[in-house]
């Protein structure tokens, strides 16, 4: 028995932030049943690198899912999702506010048909407030959260992280609510809604920026490849082009890195003995560790920097990570078969649960591939199933 064997969750909502949620309860054992719109599904199954007409993102993004394809325009459609909501635990949407309602269900609805429903509510800048009702995507709420501007070399464009991260931080961030909520739900036996704004997400990440500026007007400003305010920490260019990764800001492990590259005069400075000394001489310590890096190549500076146990890589291509030994003893990388029989690469499942882990059980599905069976799972007949299909309030592919 997986941990989250017995939970029953209903997807509804696509791309990014709610099915990375219910992606990571499925993981873990939970029955999730993704309402997808009929014909096209998910958009996501379009999004990035087709493999038979497919992206290859889909099969982590809706791996352990069963897909059950409505109109949720339709009256019937809706009538279904409340019986499903019955016997759910947890419901998952990313809709932006209002479209639940508009297709009457409302959350405080649900509540009452089940009240031991958890509600996950996942959108661009949260249920309330004056911006409740605009259109929200992650890169928008990754800048508004305070992380776009510090993404940047100083003085130049602030750049993207590269890939959807203010969309996985409410991911997450809607994982612990739910575990949060089923927690409470032990105890009070009653359901509640989770609020969660794309940019609160991200904001909350944002350690010190906010306290900083409200104690001394500081405003944090991009840092490129350092990091502001903990010193030294930074990428040093090395002879073959590459760049090793230092993190030699703990005060033992300065000492050690500085001695290492024959810089005792630094190691034995008594000002250079604490991060806030060191910070204020940061571009001398820069200086010296990066002439020490570009007299070698990446892999020589990063064995030197192991023997004295300082904190040190190199920037990982996609390449590096599908090669390196450590991802695969980890199981960070599991091999799935296709349908059409090939192989594929995909992340494995994370976090690791010593005795309950999470597992890969089955393929992403086709769009509505589970339709009749998750419907006949609520007491319709074929022939309502089929009446259903005919005029087009239920699809299966």
């Amino acid at each position: 028995m997986e941990p989250l064997s017995n939970l029953k969750v209903i997807e509804m909502g696509q791309l990014i932030a709610g099915p990375f949620a219910a992606k990571t309860l499925a993981d873990f054992g939970a029955d999730v049943i993704k309402i997808e719109a009929p014909k096209t599904g998910d958009a996501l199954r379009k999004w990035r690198l087709l493999k038979e007409g497919t992206s290859v993102w889909w099969q982590v993004q809706s791996r352990n899912k069963r897909s059950l394809s409505l109109d949720l325009r339709q009256a019937e459609a809706q009538e279904i999702v409340k019986k499903l909501i019955t016997e759910a635990d947890v419901l998952i949407e990313n809709f932006r506010p209002g479209t639940l309602e508009g297709w009457g269900l409302d959350p405080n609805h649900l509540l009452e048909l089940n009240p031991k429903l958890i509600v996950l509510r996942i959108s661009g800048y949260g249920q309330t407030g004056p911006y409740r009702d605009k259109p929200g995507f992650g890169v928008v709420a990754e800048a508004m959260g305070g992380l776009r501007h510090l993404t940047a070399e100083p003085g130049r464009v602030p750049v993207r992280v590269g890939v959807s991260i203010g969309d996985t931080l409410a991911s997450l961030h809607g994982v612990i609510g739910i575990l949060l909520a089923l927690q409470e739900r032990h105890r009070s036996g009653l359901g509640q809604v989770i609020d969660i704004a794309l940019y609160e997400a991200v904001f909350n990440c944002m350690e010190s920026l906010l306290p900083e500026y409200s104690a001394f007007g500081e405003v944090r400003q991009a840092g490129g490849s350092a990091l502001p305010g903990i010193a030294p920490s930074n990428a040093y260019l090395c002879a073959d082009g590459g760049y090793v990764l230092v993190a030699g800001n703990g005060d033992s492990i300065f000492k050690r890195l500085m001695g290492m590259i024959g810089r005792d005069d630094l190691a034995n400075d008594p000002a250079l003995e604490n991060n806030d000394g060191r910070v204020t001489r940061v571009a001398e310590l820069d200086q010296a560790i990066g002439d020490w890096a570009k007299s070698m190549t990446t892999d020589e500076a990063l064995k030197r920097l192991d023997t004295v146990a300082v904190p040190a890589g190199k920037i990982y291509t996609v390449a590096d990570i599908a090669n390196d030994p450590h991802f695969r003893a980890r199981g960070n990388i599991e091999t799935i078969v296709m349908h059409d029989g090939s192989q594929l690469d995909v992340p494995g499942v994370i976090p690791k649960l010593s005795r309950t882990p999470g597992s890969i059980r089955t393929l992403a599905p086709n769009i509505g591939e589970n339709t009749d069976d998750i419907l006949r799972g609520i007491g319709l007949t074929s022939a309502q199933i089929d009446s259903l299909k005919e005029r087009g309030i239920a699809f299966t592919k």
